[in-house]
């Protein structure tokens, strides 16, 4: 497949690109090219080959949704991440006030 400057200069304003007539006649021999590859796919014989993974094959590998305390071994953490906070306050972190 051939694309003419005409089509080519089209392409250009959708995609709000400049580009001069001479510019024009380059990319529409390069865009011909591309086509004409994209086109070479359709005499590969593709019957009877089953697809690939996709959103209709492959089972979601989630975890499973448990409340927990944070640590992997059920343990409490609370005071553990807390000793890292500048300043808190009993259970919670404190922070400068940012809104007067």
């Amino acid at each position: 497949m051939s694309l003419d400057t005409r089509t080519v200069r089209r392409i250009a304003k959708l995609a709000r690109i400049g580009i001069d007539d001479a510019e024009a006649e380059g990319l529409a021999r390069e865009l011909g090219g591309i086509l004409g590859w994209v086109e070479q796919l359709d005499e590969v014989e593709i019957a009877g080959v089953p697809p690939m993974i996709g959103t209709g094959l492959a089972a979601p590998r989630a975890r499973e949704d448990v409340v927990t305390d944070g640590t992997v071994t059920g343990g409490a953490c609370r005071e553990a991440v807390l000793s890292n906070a500048p300043d808190r306050v009993e259970a919670f972190f404190t922070v400068p006030k940012v809104v007067e």
